[in-house]
């Protein structure tokens, strides 16, 4: 089964304006750490699914394998 991976839904917003950072810096501060924890969760899943298609690659491989020496 392939698994979906959903990405973090967009980049953090960062204001040019010194001003508005330091208004805004709570919820500038907590959209970054939501996108950092999405971005590292989303690599985690691209890894496990990496891993999951090199087993399934190497089951359907050693298959053909079979399959080849089957017909000699």
């Amino acid at each position: 089964m392939i698994r979906s991976c959903p990405q973090p839904e967009s980049t953090p917003f960062l204001p040019q304006s010194q001003e508005d950072m330091r208004a805004y810096a709570d919820l500038i501060r907590s959209d970054f750490e939501t996108y950092i924890a999405d971005v590292q969760d989303y690599f985690r899943c691209l890894d496990a699914e990496r891993a999951r298609a090199f087993v399934e690659a190497r089951e359907v491989s050693d298959d053909y394998a079979r399959f080849l020496n089957a017909l000699e």
